[in-house]
């Protein structure tokens, strides 16, 4: 077999593999959305993700050398108060990003120290 049928190959299992697991949970749960632990998972998941995803962002932070974590904090203030505000995970965490990847390109915040 040549090396691109090979690669076709690979994609093609990694495809339907990836199809199928993402499948099954759909085809499992088709007629129980009212079951205790889809609900449980549905209401409390999401938070958990969210921070876990913030804890490990921030866990390199260094705050003894400057900008000491400034640009993170006002990144992470943004994104706080745009989501309390609006309500738009998708637009509050746009904002911070861009927020914090424009402050560390354009170095805002250190020569203020």
């Amino acid at each position: 077999m040549s090396d691109t049928g090979y690669l076709l190959m690979v994609f093609l299992v990694m495809t339907v593999a990836t199809f199928i697991t993402r499948l099954i949970p759909f085809v499992a749960f088709r007629n129980k959305s009212e079951h205790p632990l889809l609900q449980y998972l549905g209401r409390y998941m999401p938070p958990a993700i969210m921070t876990i995803l913030v804890l490990y962002s921030l866990k390199s932070v260094d705050l003894t050398q400057a900008p000491y974590g400034v640009n993170e904090l006002l990144a992470l203030l943004l994104t706080t108060l745009l989501h309390l505000w609006r309500g738009n995970a998708l637009l509050s965490i746009f904002a911070g990003t861009l927020f914090y990847m424009a402050a560390v390109q354009l170095g805002l915040f250190t020569g203020l120290y």
